[in-house]
């Protein structure tokens, strides 16, 4: 049965309304006073008579003084921040209401012209055309007995009709958030879901809105929400113990094609536990390496290749700070422990403005909130590794702490690599994560984190390398209103490594390097409600590099201790975008970056002639500047333009356009990235990386979201790439710009994957064809490479296949598939032989014109979950993997020896065999 329902109170046809001049004033004074006691010296003091309940009272405390003030200024103060309304009667009569008004009149004509009221006179809400008492139509049928939450504080002033709903979603059993939930408002064409720290935000018509959660493993809820104003509502759900047959993600369901940033990628990981990756560790940043777009310069190589960039424009982020060197064990695993991180987002093409400094990717990843509601752990048991993470509730429901350690018992598997030096090698790594998160109230929350990782390893029996990860992070969130939050974020990070040589000669030394980084940002969100959402901020980052320094070991050691001075340098920015909902087929994401870098003292810089090579020949002068005096200054405008269109309500069509700056670089003349890469900053002699991207796309769902299917074309220019001469010295060298070079770049490149989210058989395939070249071109020839032309840069591959594969035979046993292709990357052989003086040269090609053969891998894990039972200590997990199942004996670097008199070419691999892994994981 349909019936109407009035939400505000009406007092229409009588003069009871009290009118301005009537209202007397008084002088009264608060100090932290219960609203009561407030009300009722009001009382005393002016005859009035309040109406209320007494719940609605309970937690609201006044402080003000006001002397001679009419009665409804003070009213309108000690409610101002409160969801009460009052009204004032005079017959010395003051009302009370909550969330809602009481309205004295009715806007004109709301009765038609006829005057009369029947039913078929009562307007929808949404056709009035002025604001007066809010009428809603309802038919209760199917919404009685649900919970009814009045959400903000009406205003009749206000003459908006759609009001923001925002708030978290957290498990009602340990306070955690709830990620990937599906919140779908009934009967309406909104829905939205909770991102990984379980956050939402909702923009809703005025008046009543039925909403319906559904996630996994969580009960699906269904709450009766009625809308005055903007207002936040935190669901507190239960978890599932329903035993389903199949379960169906929801979250971001639609989230690929809805977004209008392109070139993004969530990856979270429990999904990818499933995965074969090598000697059973599960990896995030392995695992988006099988993604288009994301690849290495090859098997057992640190660091990653997004869209044709070098491994140092990729911006690796962990709880906010930085990570230089993301990886452990000669690149065979990442750095970050995959049981402490949450998720990580991936950004490609178009990176958010808040983001900066790098010109290839950033990789912002999350480690999880520890479990408030109580004590919790996870481990497994490897081959190679060991991991253990607990977790702790401090206060109950409020904060927690998280720590998480894993280590290596490795050197037992080096014996059986396919390479002499490492099969005689040692090497071992551990890494330690601990985080605090305390919410403070609804309104503030703290999280701290810290991070350690170190590696140790010996190639050789007289060296000992070593080089290590640390930063500390602290955030602290504030909400300012409904529709303003900000987040202050200070962290810091180090990357230091060093070589202790201890030989038969009297050459032993001890060598040490070290960059350290401390930023502040302060970034703000404000949602206007309508068809804007603003995020905004600032930041400000110093960079400290040590270049090196060197020292004698031993008494008897022969080597002269020398240190490099060290760089400073500042790069703050500041930022502003604004994702505008033109209407409801375009969607525009907008950001403008402003970042500017200053190159700082003390510090000596050499002058060189112009119009002449750098080198020692050439130097004019050397300058000395003071403590942070500024050396030398760049900076500029930073572009992040993206759009969407829909095509179809599961299909869109994506652009995006971007620029971006970044001040230090890394010196390598290694085909691979190594962890003796070091770092140099921007100053007189070297300029900043520069680039630009664009980058078009379609993105189409099929069934409901059971298949996703996207393809992304990009291409990208790049200025000022730092590579080196033939030859060069990078380590401990002062002058560095000597041996360096900068030139121009280009990208390109198309980027297919098809996805299957749902049913027994689920995975994805991956293919991308792309391309990536350098030109390093000069008047001098000495600073010119391959006669100044364009050629391939060492991770240059242009084909490249994933597929991912997962078989779920029943709820506990599972098997999976991992196949990789790549197209062999480039190298430099040598093509002939010279003699000069009585001595033999080896004359080589032109850089990178060769390659090594086509690299291909095949993987397989059999997993076995333990029972579902509830009751039980721990939920267990077995993997049963092999990876390189087909024995390829895939190729890491190509090199070349002269053996009496000829020239020799060697190939050196990581894993020639198949490597089977046994992995015990649980969780309790």
């Amino acid at each position: 049965m349909k019936r109407f329902f009035v939400v505000a109170m009406l007092v229409v046809g009588m003069k009871y309304a009290m009118s301005q001049e009537q209202i007397p004033s008084i002088s009264v004074s608060f100090a932290n006073t219960p609203v009561k006691e407030a009300l009722g010296e009001i009382e005393d003091k002016t005859g009035y008579k309040f109406f209320y309940l007494e719940e609605w009272l309970e937690k609201i405390r006044v402080t003000g003084n006001y002397q001679n003030t009419p009665v409804n200024v003070v009213l309108d103060n000690i409610f101002k921040d409160t969801v009460l309304n009052y009204f004032i009667m005079d017959s010395q009569q003051i009302f009370l209401m909550q969330n809602n008004q009481i309205y004295d009149s009715l806007p004109d004509d709301f009765f038609g012209a006829e005057n009369q009221l029947s039913d078929d006179d009562f307007p929808n809400y949404d056709q009035l055309q002025d604001i007066g008492p809010l009428f809603l139509e309802s038919d209760d049928s199917g919404t009685r007995g649900l919970q009814v939450v009045k959400i903000g504080k009406e205003n009749r002033n206000s003459g908006r009709r759609t009001f923001t709903l925002s708030g978290r979603a957290l498990n009602s059993r340990n306070g955690q958030p709830i990620p990937d939930l599906a919140i779908i408002v009934e009967g309406k064409d909104i829905g939205t879901s909770t991102n990984a720290n379980g956050n939402y935000s909702l923009e809703l018509p005025i008046g009543e809105n039925v909403i319906t959660t559904r996630g996994l493993g969580i009960q699906e809820s269904r709450t009766k929400i009625i809308l005055y104003n903007d207002g936040s509502y935190n669901f507190q759900l239960n978890e599932s113990v329903e035993a389903l047959d199949e379960v169906v993600v929801q979250g971001n369901r639609d989230r690929n094609v809805e977004t209008a940033i392109t070139g993004v990628t969530l990856i979270e990981v429990e999904k990818i536990k499933n995965i074969p990756l090598v000697l059973g560790e599960r990896d995030i940043l392995k695992a988006a390496i099988t993604l288009p777009g994301i690849t290495t310069a090859g098997e057992g190589a640190s660091g990653y290749n997004v869209r044709g960039g070098r491994t140092d424009q990729n911006l690796i982020l962990l709880d906010n700070g930085v990570i230089y060197n993301p990886s452990h064990f000669f690149g065979i695993f990442s750095a970050i422990n995959p049981f402490t991180t949450g998720s990580a987002e991936i950004y490609k093409g178009n990176v958010p403005a808040e983001f900066g400094g790098r010109l290839s990717s950033v990789f912002d990843i999350e480690s999880k909130d520890a479990n408030t509601e109580k004590f919790s752990g996870e481990a497994s048991i490897g081959p190679v590794t060991s991991n253990v993470v607990l977790e702790t509730p401090i206060i109950k429901d409020k904060s927690a702490l998280m720590v998480g350690g894993r280590a290596t018992y490795s050197d037992w598997i080096l014996g059986a690599l396919d390479d002499e030096q490492l099969s005689n090698s040692t090497a071992s790594f551990f890494d330690v994560l601990a985080k605090y998160n305390h919410t403070i109230n609804e309104n503030n929350e703290i999280k701290a984190t810290g991070y350690y990782s170190r590696d140790e390893f010996s190639i050789t029996s007289d060296s000992i390398f070593n080089y290590s990860n640390r930063l500390v992070s602290l955030g602290w969130d504030h909400k300012f209103s409904e529709k303003t939050t900000g987040s202050l974020i200070l962290s810091n990070s180090e990357y230091q490594f060093g070589i202790e040589f201890d030989g038969e000669s009297n050459d032993d030394f001890d060598l040490g390097y070290k960059n350290n980084e401390t930023e502040f940002k302060y970034k703000m969100k404000y949602l206007p409600g309508g068809k804007h959402k603003f995020d905004f901020g600032l930041s400000s980052k110093l960079y400290v590099v040590n270049p090196g320094n060197i020292d004698p070991l031993g008494l008897d050691s022969d080597v002269t201790a020398l240190t490099i001075p060290k760089e400073r340098g500042l790069e703050s920015a500041v930022f502003i975008s604004d994702s505008y909902e033109v209407n409801d087929k375009l969607l525009i994401d907008l950001g403008l970056r402003y970042s500017f870098y200053a190159a700082l003292g003390a510090g000596d810089q050499r002058i060189y002639q112009e119009n002449a090579p750098k080198n020692s020949g050439t130097l004019v002068e050397t300058q000395t500047f003071d403590e942070n005096e500024f050396i030398e200054t760049y900076g500029g405008p930073e572009v992040r333009f993206s759009a969407r269109y829909f095509l179809a309500p599961d299909f869109s069509i994506k652009a995006s356009l971007n620029n971006a700056y970044q001040y230090i670089h890394t010196l390598s003349n290694n085909t691979t990235v190594s962890p003796t890469d070091t770092w140099k900053l921007s100053d007189l002699n070297i300029e900043p990386q520069e680039a630009y991207q664009a980058s078009l796309g379609l993105y189409k769902n099929f069934e409901g979201n059971k298949y996703e299917l996207s393809l992304e074309g990009y291409y990208k220019k790049q200025k000022n790439l730092l590579d080196y001469k033939v030859g060069a010295q990078l380590l401990l060298n002062e002058a560095i710009e000597t041996e360096v070079l900068q030139g121009d770049g280009k990208a390109y490149g198309v980027e297919f994957l098809i996805k299957k989210n749902e049913g027994k058989l689920n995975g994805w395939l991956g293919y991308t064809y792309s391309r990536s070249f350098v030109k390093l071109d000069s008047e001098f020839s000495e600073e010119r490479v391959n006669n100044g032309e364009f050629f391939p840069s060492n991770f240059d591959k242009p084909h490249d296949i994933s597929l991912v594969a997962n078989y779920k035979f029943t709820r506990r046993f599972s098997a999976s598939a991992n196949f990789v292709y790549q197209t062999g990357r480039p190298v430099t052989f040598p093509i002939g032989s010279f003699s000069f003086n009585n001595s033999e040269f080896v004359f080589y090609s032109d850089r990178n014109k060769f390659r090594i053969p086509d690299y291909y891998r095949l993987d397989l894990s059999f997993n076995m979950e333990g029972n579902h039972k509830i009751k039980k200590f721990a939920h267990s997990f077995w993997s049963f993997s092999i990876y390189n199942v087909l024995g390829r004996n895939n190729p890491y670097s190509v090199f070349f020896v002269t053996e009496d008199g000829d020239i020799k070419a060697y190939q050196s691999s990581i894993f020639a065999i198949p490597v089977p892994t046994i992995t015990y994981n649980f969780k309790f």
